[in-house]
């Protein structure tokens, strides 16, 4: 059989890894931290190629990166790590807290587990959280909002005492979140949050939530970890943190993907995706940069609702669509839009189980932050006008 044509302007992983003068893993380490770029070939086997701009792009970067002013420079945007953190780490396709595989994670374990593994190292710190009423109108950013404003503040210099003492106020502040957001009476969260909801799959309700608990340092995270650094109380912390997540390009994109969801089940999947594009050119919940080959994270929540999908469930309609058409898989956002659609979850669940499962992470960002105990204050590259003396006009 003769060899499949190159696609114009690309490199196979062989000649992509020559190029940069590194090994074929080293190649894709750079591939899932968002370093560099990659799409299915042509042809049955649809081995990725890499585009030969995008290599040279990061070779320039790479170039760049020994001067020290330049390296800082844009390093926010996908780009270099700007602090220490014990936290996550995101490697070769795959998510790992503290050392731990997230999806793994989500199999064996219940979210207080988790929460406690993030928050002091040791998931056998966990503790019951209490009992917390709390005014709510449902699964709701407002709802989750009005609740962080009207609480009374836990001081983040609480966060230096002793272990137990700090799980124990954690725990009643993500316990206040829950209770905002519609779960109700007692035992682990996740039970609470399905009996509010009003769904019996309890379980893949812990998952979702194990699942969206952290990803290293995006917006919502670093927002936090900011926050945190100016000695704010822990409810502020989570507020400016939610405020982030609400936003188009993070958390909120939940809300486009139901949309797109929904648009698949009325006019069928190639519709739906065919209007999406046609905005901003992208469709929202498939194609992570830090996940070239597939969101695990996404993977695993299809799977665990597949059995609960109805025929024609429009879901995997658009997971084969975008995968065939475009070469993109799923993100975190769409498996969280299928937890809630075919768990029949009540509107706004999709957002909820993102925020409530990221206060875990927050909080651990937040601790970080604490601990360091140094403000997170960067300088910026000016570029405006330089300054003109004092009685002088300006040219």
């Amino acid at each position: 059989m003769a060899a499949e044509p190159a696609a114009p302007d690309t490199l196979s992983a062989t000649e992509a890894a020559t190029l940069l003068g590194v090994s074929r893993a080293t190649l894709y380490a750079y591939v899932s931290r968002g370093l560099v770029a990659s799409a299915p070939g042509p042809g049955p086997s649809r081995a990725r190629r890499y585009p030969r701009v995008d290599l040279d792009a990061f070779l320039e970067r790479r170039e760049r990166a020994r001067d020290r002013d330049l390296a800082a420079h844009g390093s926010l945007h996908w780009g270099l790590p700007v602090l220490d953190s014990a936290l996550t780490l995101i490697e070769d396709g795959r998510c790992h807290l503290r050392g731990r595989d997230i999806v793994g994670l989500s199999r064996e374990s219940g979210f207080e587990e988790v929460a406690a593994l993030l928050w002091s190292g040791d998931m056998g710190a966990a503790v019951s959280a209490p009992v917390v009423r709390a005014r709510g109108s449902g699964p709701s950013a407002d709802a989750l909002a009005r609740h962080l404003v009207g609480a009374s503040q836990t001081p983040l210099v609480a966060l230096g005492a002793p272990a137990p003492v700090v799980m124990r106020g954690a725990a009643r502040v993500v316990a206040g979140m829950f209770a905002a957001a519609g779960a109700r009476g007692g035992g682990p969260l996740a039970v609470r949050l399905a009996r509010g909801w009003g769904t019996p799959h309890a379980r893949v309700i812990d998952a979702a939530l194990v699942l969206s608990a952290d990803h290293e340092l995006n917006v919502s995270s670093f927002t936090a970890r900011c926050v945190a650094s100016a000695d704010a109380g822990l409810e502020q912390v989570l507020l400016a943190a939610l405020c982030a997540l609400r936003g188009r390009r993070h958390g909120g994109l939940t809300e486009r993907v139901e949309d797109l969801v929904a648009g698949a089940d009325r006019d069928g999947p190639r519709r739906a995706a065919e209007r999406a594009l046609g905005g901003d050119g992208t469709l929202p919940g498939f194609g992570h940069p830090l996940y070239p080959d597939g969101d695990p994270r996404a993977a695993e929540l299809l799977r665990i609702t597949e059995a609960l999908a109805p025929p024609g469930d429009p879901v995997q309609g658009l997971v084969a669509l975008a995968r065939d058409q475009l070469g993109q898989e799923p993100t975190l956002d769409l498996g969280l839009a299928a937890v809630a659609r075919r768990l029949g979850l009540p509107a706004g669940a999709a957002f909820c189980l993102f925020a409530l499962g990221r206060s875990a992470g927050w909080i651990a960002h937040a601790i970080e932050a604490r601990a360091d105990d140094r403000l997170i204050r960067p300088r910026s590259r000016y570029t405006g006008p330089r300054p003109v003396a004092v009685g002088s006009s300006p040219p």
